[in-house]
């Protein structure tokens, strides 16, 4: 049998986004309504399992009473018969609960981790001050695994229920005060767990968030290690990472403190319960009040009641961590952008790129490249250009904020110098989101100057590249990262930096290529190497954000002074880092 689950899931998941964001709970409830009918067979599956458990004790009465002490064979085989089928349906029907829990486990993974990545996409820029990499981090392993865990209550929970009802009726035929007994024991034991869930609830939300701090400073700490070792900073970090640390372990302590006693309360209350009825029913058979047969029964009933019992704690035990783990992605996907989300179609014909905040104009089809002596107001132009940030900037006289972003997103690229690069292929590095075509492939690598790196690797196109290309020096990705950028042709080019990690020679050959590459199209490039200025069209200089002059390369040099020094003043610095 075909089992269509994955094409339903495929479907479902179209929309990841919940449109109820207002509460934990309303998320798990999102949750369990994209895949009702599986947890309704989850709960129909659990039910009959759990309700299974209670046959066997039942049938092992009816051998005892019926075919052993009656000294009938025929009866007693007949019942132990019934008793062993009864034991392989129900280790069958185990099976598909196993199954169907697993399912809805990866559903509610899959849904949590695509509607997370998918609002990432929506926040673009807005997502780096809007949230951290220790928190995306935090819920793709953490809080994924919590809630979808959390979800597969929803069979055994079920289950557990019905069979506390059905116990309790067989107990009453047997017993009226052993049922009454059972019947208000539970929920003493449920009663008696309550603080100490409490207790686990409160203690799970600071370590939560303390385990998030902590992912956000070993990223920074990773990342920044070259950084800080030529600052002298690696021990300031490392002893505040080792006190926040010590926090986390505090802190843990308190988890784990809770969660032990409700382990402990968990497996030790129901035995005692289990150990109280079992007496009470003893004292019965010695008085007659029932038969060995039924107090077997009893045993067997109340035993099997330690199952549900153990699941309505561990339930809410799970439960009380998926809410404080729902808490906190709701908190991610309630994050807006800061732009508009703009309705409007941009002008098919080229315009002008206007940012008002710094002057800057880039004219359609020109090769303009920004210089200042502070890099990131360069950075800052382009951001807006790109529409990373809200401004007021504009592309053909219409605002940025009002175009549809899809539009902007496929017709203006902004290729940041530290952009990832992705485990995989060459090929599929440089192909990046668009298809792997030939020959526009090999063009785009030379007219970055890689061909010496796919040259030189064993396979070629299709060797393998480390997470973020660690097996390739720093420019080699940054030449990666280049020839992704002309292979995916956008009407509009943004780029910081794209020679800063390469030879002087590198550099000149990538300047004549990149500008015979993208002729006819808009490129701009935020760059203080006169190799490449000396290729642009138009040369704008910004001086506290905003343009101070514009034009050649070599007009500026001679006119302007501060243009010169600025240029200069970047060259000398580079020199001296590559000496180093």
């Amino acid at each position: 049998m075909v089992d269509h689950d994955a094409e339903r899931i495929a479907d479902r998941f179209a929309d990841a986004r919940p449109r109820d964001l207002r509460g934990p709970l309303r998320f798990l409830v999102w949750l369990i309504a994209g895949q009702k009918w599986r947890v309704v067979r989850a709960s129909l599956i659990g039910s009959a399992w759990m309700v299974g458990l209670a046959a066997p004790p039942y049938l092992l009465s009816r051998a005892i009473d019926k075919g052993l002490r009656s000294g009938d064979t025929g009866a007693l085989v007949a019942w132990v018969l019934a008793l062993v089928a009864v034991c392989v349906a129900n280790a069958a029907l185990g099976g598909l609960r196993h199954a169907t829990m697993t399912k809805i486990r990866t559903y509610s993974a899959y849904q949590i981790g695509l509607s997370t990545v998918r609002h990432s996409t929506r926040l673009g820029a807005a997502l780096g001050p809007k949230s951290s990499s220790g928190e995306l981090v935090a819920i793709g392993l953490r809080d994924v695994q919590n809630i979808s865990t959390a979800l597969t209550v929803t069979g055994p929970g079920v289950g557990s229920a019905v069979a506390y009802v059905v116990v309790a009726v067989l107990l009453f035929v047997i017993s009226p005060l052993l049922a009454a007994v059972v019947l208000a024991g539970v929920p003493v034991l449920a009663v008696t767990i309550g603080p100490v869930l409490h207790r686990t609830h409160g203690a799970m939300a600071p370590y939560r968030e303390q385990n998030r701090v902590l992912i956000n400073q070993l990223i920074d700490i990773v990342t920044g290690l070259r950084v800080l070792g030529g600052l002298g900073g690696k021990q300031s970090f490392l002893s505040r990472y080792r006190e926040d640390s010590e926090t986390l372990v505090h802190l843990g302590y308190r988890v784990g403190a809770a969660s032990s006693w409700t382990g402990a309360l968990g497996s030790g209350l129901p035995t005692l319960f289990l150990a109280a009825v079992t007496w009470l029913a003893a004292r019965m058979t010695a008085e007659g009040s029932i038969t060995v047969g039924q107090l077997i029964a009893v045993y067997g009933y109340v035993a099997m009641l330690v199952v549900p019992v153990s699941f309505f704690i561990e339930g809410a035990q799970q439960l009380t961590a998926a809410t404080v783990a729902a808490r906190r992605v709701i908190r991610f996907l309630a994050l807006e952008p800061d732009h508009g989300a703009g309705a409007r179609e941009p002008d098919s014909r080229p315009g002008v790129l206007c940012d008002p905040a710094s002057g800057v104009e880039v004219p359609p089809g020109v090769f303009v490249a920004l210089v200042s002596a502070k890099p990131a107001e360069c950075v800052e132009v382009l951001e807006r250009l790109a529409r990373f940030t809200a401004s007021d900037a504009t592309w053909g006289g219409v605002r940025l904020d009002e175009v549809a972003i899809a539009q902007i997103r496929s017709r203006i690229l902004l290729a940041e110098n530290d952009a990832a690069l992705f485990a995989g292929t060459v090929r599929d590095a440089v192909a990046g989101r668009h298809e792997a075509r030939e020959p526009a492939l090999g063009d785009a690598v030379s007219a970055a100057v890689a061909s010496d790196i796919v040259d030189a690797l064993p396979g070629g196109l299709d060797s393998a590249l480390d997470p973020q290309a660690r097996n390739l020096s720093g420019g080699q990705r940054q030449r990666l990262r280049l020839a992704r950028a002309l292979y995916a042709q956008p009407e509009v080019l943004l780029m910081t930096e794209p020679t800063s990690a390469v030879d002087a020679h590198t550099e000149a050959l990538i300047a004549a290529r990149l500008r015979e590459a993208r002729r006819g199209l808009t490129t701009v490039v935020t760059t203080s190497s006169p190799l490449v200025l000396d290729k642009a069209d138009l040369v704008v200089h910004l001086i506290g954000g905003h343009v101070a002059s514009t034009g050649p390369h070599h007009e500026l040099w001679l006119s302007d002074p501060a243009y010169r020094a600025t240029v200069s003043r970047a060259t000398a610095t580079r020199d001296e880092e590559a000496a180093q």
